[in-house]
Order: C-alpha cells, then sequence, then structure tokens
C-alpha cells in the first residue's frame, strides 16, 4: 500500500465504514452501528481536509471531497433512519 494522503483518508474511511455498520469488522467479524465513533473519523477526515487545503494535487483534492461527502451522506442516512 502506498504512503500518501489517499491511504491515510482511505483508513479513516474504513474505520468510519465500519462504525457505521456498514463493512464488517476485520476483528469481531460482524457489522455494528456506533454513530458516536463513526462521527470522529469523519470529523478527521474533514480536519485533514481542512489543514492539507491548498497542498494537494486536484486528484488528492476530488479523491477526499468525494470520500468526505460519502461518508456525510451515510451518516446522515443512519441518522434519518433513527439508528
Amino acid at each position: 500500500m502506498k504512503r500518501d494522503i489517499k491511504a491515510i483518508v482511505t483508513l479513516l474511511a474504513t474505520q468510519s465504514m465500519i462504525n457505521l455498520g456498514e463493512i464488517v469488522d476485520p476483528l469481531s467479524k460482524s457489522t455494528s452501528l456506533n454513530l458516536p465513533s463513526a462521527k470522529i473519523f469523519i470529523d478527521l477526515v474533514e480536519v485533514l481536509k481542512k489543514k492539507t487545503a491548498g497542498n494537494l494535487s486536484v486528484e488528492e483534492e476530488k479523491f477526499m471531497k468525494d470520500i468526505l461527502g460519502n461518508l456525510k451522506n451515510v451518516y446522515q442516512n443512519k441518522i434519518k433512519q433513527g439508528n
């Protein structure tokens, strides 16, 4: 795995999706919903986006924006579902 900004964002996004119950947790081999933990990882991606603004390639910026948008959508959908 490359060690770059995309790898960091992917790591944070994966943890968020695990906590959103969208991905099986590789340790417990099950899915569970933990919205507060998911929000922490989403917030970390948001902080990373702000701190790297102006220092990323166009491709990296788009990648981060797309991932962040997807995470926020899934999070909001979980809230709307009453989870």
